[in-house]
């Protein structure tokens, strides 16, 4: 097959939707399929992949549910993108989050100019509610809705959300993780700190709703419970963003969090190896729990939060435990449970590893490939 996978968000710059397509693009092409993907690119990233058609080098970052989106909003898309889906005639046009501007709008405009497409949207992000002003829009977005030959959810809580507002059919097909490269068994933990202090780990930017405060104000309660524990605090964030967590560390005189940043897709999973507990506050926004999959694969036992993109991956008191978001003195609690007691981690680990083979990779791509035979055959009839 021809495949198009439409990135709404800067290629590759590092993301859970943007993730989602590298891997999808790395198995289909394993498996044969041509497969081509539509994005636009900013300068600073760098060469992109041959298989990657740059629309635009112009990203905006927009605000949104607690996060930053990069998307581009440049008028050139629009020409750009017509251009494209005349001139190659995909079997599948696979567009993720197909109701974000520009691109993905772009792409549902034009997709009439390759008839023979299958059209499929991917819906990637849960909210608790919509903005107000919704109901206006709602009839412009019912529109490009509607051009949608299949529509996928990558939770059943991303679902439930989609069917209050747009009402159809959705196929449930999770994200899915490299298994093996987290679960490699020849991992090395980090050096630096395998010296027998208890881990804490944290992997994710320090925005609002990855709930990072409440980890740290739990931190403090923790160290004195357990003083050899240690938080390890990983992820794309920069100097202004970790400067209210440092103040706040210094001000609390709390020692051992370490603030790594940025580390390399080589270094990640080594982060996992070397934590002896995982933990994702998150105070709401999440569809899926990838980086819950993570630890998982790496044997690894988690802290997160009860919420509802959580739960679809997390059975409370199996893989790990699930508490009240926002709420520090449970958060605390939850963490030295588990920190003090190894055998609890090790049975946890263990179950945890072995649901996190469920979401491999190979296995989301085939289902994924189903899905398109099953519409291309649904629209030939």
């Amino acid at each position: 097959m021809k495949i198009a996978l439409v990135s709404p968000y800067d290629y590759p710059y590092p993301g859970g939707v943007v993730n989602h397509i590298y891997y999808l693009d790395r198995e289909f092409r394993r498996l044969g399929h041509d497969v081509r993907i539509i994005a636009a690119c900013s300068e600073d990233v760098g060469e992109v992949s041959q298989q990657v058609i740059k629309v635009s080098g112009s990203i905006a970052h927009i605000p949104f549910a607690g996060s930053v989106g990069r998307i581009t909003l440049s008028p050139r898309v629009y020409r750009r993108v017509k251009k494209i889906l005349k001139q190659e005639q995909f079997d599948v046009i696979h567009v993720h989050e197909p109701l974000t501007p520009a691109l993905s709008l772009s792409v549902l405009r034009h997709v009439p100019l390759s008839p023979q497409s299958v059209v499929v949207g991917t819906f990637h992000a849960y909210r608790e509610s919509l903005h107000p002003g919704y109901e206006y829009v709602k009839p412009v977005f019912q529109r490009f809705f509607n051009r949608l030959d299949g529509r996928i959810a990558v939770s059943e809580a991303v679902r439930d959300f989609l069917v209050s507002h747009f009402p159809d059919d959705y196929r449930i097909i999770p994200n899915g993780i490299d298994v093996e490269r987290f679960s490699d068994p020849a991992l090395c933990p980090i050096e630096q700190f395998d010296d027998g202090k208890l881990n804490v780990l944290f992997v994710g930017r320090l925005e609002k709703r990855k709930g990072f405060k409440y980890l740290l104000r739990a931190f403090a309660q923790v160290k004195k419970a357990v003083p050899e524990a240690r938080l390890l605090v990983v992820g794309a964030y920069d100097k202004e963003d970790k400067a209210e967590f440092v103040l706040y560390a210094r001000k609390h005189r709390l020692r051992d969090v370490r603030f790594i940043g940025h580390v390399s897709e080589e270094d990640l999973p080594r982060y996992y190896r070397t934590c002896h507990i995982f933990c994702a506050p998150s105070t709401g926004f999440e569809s899926f729990g990838i980086v819950l999959l993570e630890a998982m694969a790496a044997g690894r036992p988690i802290v997160a939060s009860n919420i509802a993109g959580y739960r679809s991956v997390l059975e409370d008191g199996k893989e790990g435990l699930l508490i009240q978001p926002e709420d520090e003195r449970r958060l605390a609690d939850a963490l030295i449970r588990l920190l003090k007691d190894p055998a609890l981690r090790g049975r946890m680990g263990r179950q945890g590893q072995a649901k996190a083979k469920d979401y491999s990779w190979q296995k989301v791509a085939r289902q994924v490939l189903d899905y398109y035979r099953e519409l291309l055959e649904r629209k030939r009839h």
